[in-house]
């Protein structure tokens, strides 16, 4: 895939809906992007989809490289007595950025929303100071509560209408690049390795459920037993409120330290991006990494995992932005890393501790 291919594919994932626990529609769609080029593609019990380069060799060391489909949302709760649908959130929002959201509803039907929020002219001083709770907001579909029950019911998920676009400097805007652009990253790698023979299973993973529980890439990796595991995902980048403990949105990448990954693991992804002249910071976790590495590394007797990340402003936002060339980026690295395996596995007997 060329920029051009890389951005369509971004772009295309972006505006299909997928909330965590909501993801068929989206999956699918994967499952048709990664046939043409592995051996196996299935779709897992929790919805997963998992696709998988198989090797010649029976005794053949397994990678899995991870990264989740699933998007922030929200939930309808009651349908109230004038229509309006009362909500809450599914995966971490900032209540401060959903007045004035538009919605898609999907109910019985597709029903685009709004959530509405009292004029500036008709607020009291203090209630112009307060940032409303999400109890406090309602989405708005233009139907009576005769009309409104026939179609949405509580449980309704609601997703960002958000279309994304393309910026200047070869950025885009949208929604869902958390995780979806990690996603065509691995897609990148699985395309450049279509033609290869290998001495290792490959198993790219496409997990449900990150945001919320981390259970996808948990029971993806009980069940493929791997012997190496890369996560990919995103990580924040620099903007004019937040310059400290972030990255620049350049197309650089981060890769993490710390006790939820395999050092030796994460050195070789330092020497694939200077080897490949791609700009890879190290980010210190001191704990959780905030990726699907957290279930992963612990599935069964634990499995030696790795973490890059891609930079990415206004994350958990409907208007995300991100350097399309750290995509390209990362699936180069996410190709290196199973090639490096692939011709030596020896660096994981040293322990990682």
């Amino acid at each position: 895939m060329d920029i051009q291919a890389i951005e369509n594919t971004i772009i295309s994932l972006s505006n299909l809906h997928g909330i965590s626990g909501f993801e068929s529609d989206i999956a699918n769609k994967i499952c048709e992007l990664f046939k043409p080029c592995v051996d196996e593609v299935t779709i897992d019990a929790l919805g997963s989809v998992i696709a998988h380069k198989k090797s010649k060799n029976p005794n053949a060391k397994k990678i899995m490289l991870d990264a989740h489909m699933d998007e922030i949302g929200l939930m309808v709760t009651k349908v109230d007595e004038k229509g309006f649908l009362k909500f809450t959130n599914v995966g971490g929002i900032d209540e401060r950025i959903l007045p004035a959201s538009e919605v898609i509803v999907h109910g019985k039907e597709k029903l685009l929303g709004v959530i509405g929020i009292k004029p500036p002219h008709l607020q009291t001083d203090e209630e112009n100071k307060k940032t409303l709770k999400i109890d406090e907001l309602a989405i708005d579909i233009g139907l009576d509560f005769e009309r409104a029950s026939e179609l949405v019911e509580p449980g309704t998920s609601v997703s960002f209408a958000q279309k994304a676009t393309s910026l200047l400097n070869g950025q885009i805007t949208g929604k869902s690049f958390d995780d979806r652009a990690s996603v065509v990253s691995l897609l990148y790698a699985a395309q450049k390795l279509s033609d290869a023979e290998l001495d290792v299973d490959v198993y790219f993973v496409i997990s449900t459920f990150e945001e919320t529980n981390l259970a996808g890439a948990k029971c993806a990796a009980y069940t493929i037993m791997p012997d190496a595991a890369l996560v990919i995902d995103v990580t924040h980048a620099k903007t004019p409120d937040n310059s400290d403990c972030a990255f620049e949105a350049n197309g650089s990448l981060s890769y993490s330290l710390g006790p939820n990954v395999c050092t030796p693991l994460a050195k070789l992804i330092k020497a694939i991006a200077q080897k490949e002249g791609i700009d890879a910071r190290e980010e210190v976790d001191g704990g959780s990494t905030g990726t699907n590495a957290w279930s992963v590394q612990i599935s069964r007797t634990g499995v030696a995992t790795a973490v890059l990340s891609l930079p990415l402003k206004y994350m958990h936002t409907p208007t995300e932005v991100l350097q399309i060339e750290a995509v390209k980026n990362a699936g180069e690295i996410a190709y290196e890393f199973i090639c490096s395996l692939n011709k030596d596995f020896s660096m994981l007997e040293i322990t990682h501790l």
